[in-house]
């Protein structure tokens, strides 16, 4: 079943960039999360030490058939084509499985479409993280992009039975191998944040440290350093809102508003963040 979309027409033609516009603003666009623009150099590099993604490659045609292909697919995220995306993406092997997860972890929030459906393309999102980071383990996105669609996928059946499934111990361990290899990945920090914000919620401070090793003090730290990072992505702020309610509402709820308040003052470069500050726009929720 292919998923109804829910970003709006006028979303996809603001942000419809041709190659060549997204080249020029990729490294604002990918601050958050590192990506290397998709040149045919760096596919080249992709390939050295990794045999079985070196083969695909040559099979497919090159790296420069890739690397435009892969552009194009990026064009399609940009604009809040997530499906496209997704369709895109998946046909390029492990290189596309970054723009594709990223598209189905987006694509899940914001699609009308059901939960079986929903269900369906995120568990297809991890099959398809899994296979990259076995053909790619040293490209730090991905380790981000599977931790992601883990992490969303985990969010729909509850952090309690994530965690008692094993799945939240393999979220975090991919954000960690993520940021070894990049330490200035942003989202990376975002997630991990989260991670330790709702574990604590979930379980306690004193219990979530002695049985899962995470804290408040951690939590805290990965946000500073993600705003440090990206002090203009409105996703970094709204999380960061989101991540002090959950540890601590009543203390931290004048924060939370200011860092709405600035994630709402943002001028969306893309597709998804006139999602992110939209929602910022509507307001912290309740």
């Amino acid at each position: 079943m292919t998923p109804k979309h829910s970003v709006t027409p006028a979303h996809a033609v603001a942000h419809r960039y041709s190659p060549e516009q997204l080249k020029g603003l990729w490294a604002k666009l990918h601050l958050t999360d590192r990506e290397p623009w998709p040149a045919p150099a760096e596919i080249s590099r992709a390939m050295a030490g990794a045999a079985q993604f070196a083969n695909w490659v040559d099979e497919y045609g090159g790296a420069r058939p890739l690397a435009t292909a892969l552009q194009v697919a990026w064009v399609e995220f940009h604009a809040g084509a997530f499906a496209r995306a997704i369709e895109l993406g998946a046909a390029l092997g492990a290189l596309g499985a970054c723009v594709a997860n990223r598209a189905a972890a987006v694509e899940s929030l914001y699609t009308h479409s059901g939960e079986r459906v929903v269900t369906s393309l995120l568990l297809a999102a991890v099959k398809r993280g899994e296979q990259a980071v076995e053909q790619l383990p040293q490209h730090p996105n991905t380790h981000y992009s599977l931790a992601l669609v883990l992490g969303r996928y985990s969010q729909r059946i509850s952090i309690l039975k994530a965690i008692s499934e094993g799945l939240a111990a393999r979220v975090k361990a991919h954000l960690e191998r993520a940021l070894e290899l990049e330490p200035r990945h942003a989202e990376a920090h975002v997630a991990l944040g989260l991670y330790h914000a709702e574990i604590v919620h979930k379980l306690g401070g004193v219990v979530a440290s002695l049985t899962y090793g995470v804290s408040t003090r951690a939590a805290l730290e990965h946000f500073r350093r993600a705003v440090q990072l990206a002090p203009r992505s409105p996703i970094v702020h709204m999380e960061y809102a989101y991540a002090l309610l959950l540890l601590d509402a009543e203390r931290h709820r004048a924060e939370a508003e200011k860092l709405y308040a600035e994630a709402a003052a943002c001028e969306p470069l893309d597709a998804m963040e006139a999602l992110d500050v939209a929602r910022a726009r509507r307001g912290l929720p309740a």
